[in-house]
């Protein structure tokens, strides 16, 4: 695996020097499908014929047209989307371009894990779930994309450490199930190379990034980020965009 190569290889060159662009892929970006849903109806219409109603000459016993279509919430707010979660470097790159960047320390809802390279996806998406699963039951919003550590790497597979950036611990620490812990994002000087296609097709993008610190001899940290601006989905998704973060030493 070209990820493997990486962090074997992380600690075997010399000083870092300014990046330069990445040569094009021939691959354009299709927009992110939107992940926001669609605002849910809350409470159910009310009951417009009463049970056994009583005998009245003067009146119908139907109920009036304004009673019967008024709608259930008129006096409630509509529910709006949730607000854009952020990446965790907000200025945008350019397309097919390495861009020297520095990493915040952002707290974290974190979960670690292993998984073989080929149920990757499924993995990463499991971890992603049981972390938001928590964060809801202890009333703890998410504020950031989520992103896996690579930890560990062999032929077979990788460990990881999946996070959700929050925009604060709250103090004392909330009880988390599912082994969840919170911790902090990784920080410091990077470079951040972007992927847009397929997840089967992320090792190309490791192939240049791998060539691109061999060229310009930058030493990195022996474990690398992607970062999910969009939704993974399943492997073959083909409008999936992450970025991808090397630390440098």
């Amino acid at each position: 695996m070209t990820r493997l190569r990486l962090m074997l290889c992380a600690g075997l060159f010399a000083t870092a020097v300014l990046p330069r662009p990445l040569p094009a892929q021939g691959q354009q970006p299709a927009p992110p499908a939107s992940t926001a849903p669609s605002p849910a109806v809350t409470n159910p219409l009310p009951t417009t014929i009463a049970p056994n109603p009583p005998a009245d000459p003067n009146r119908s016993a139907a109920p009036a047209p304004e009673q019967a279509l008024a709608p259930p919430a008129a006096n409630a707010p509509a529910g709006a989307p949730p607000p854009q979660r952020k990446t965790l470097v907000e200025t945008p790159g350019e397309a097919d371009d390495v861009d020297p960047v520095t990493l915040p320390a952002k707290p974290a809802a974190i979960i670690a894990g292993k998984a073989k390279w080929e149920e990757a996806v499924p993995s990463l998406k499991g971890a992603f779930a049981r972390i938001e699963a928590d964060l809801a039951r202890a009333g703890i919003a998410a504020a950031g994309r989520p992103l896996a550590v690579f930890v560990r790497t062999d032929d077979d597979g990788f460990a990881y450490e999946a996070m959700v950036p929050v925009a604060a611990i709250p103090e004392p620490a909330p009880a988390t199930a599912d082994g969840v812990r919170f911790g902090a994002t990784p920080s410091g000087k990077a470079l951040r190379f972007p992927h847009k296609g397929s997840y089967d097709d992320i090792d190309g993008t490791y192939e240049t990034l791998t060539t691109y610190l061999d060229a310009k001899d930058i030493v990195v940290q022996d474990r690398f980020i992607e970062e999910y601006v969009t939704d993974l989905s399943d492997k073959t998704d083909d409008r999936l965009d992450v970025n991808i973060y090397a630390l440098i030493r």
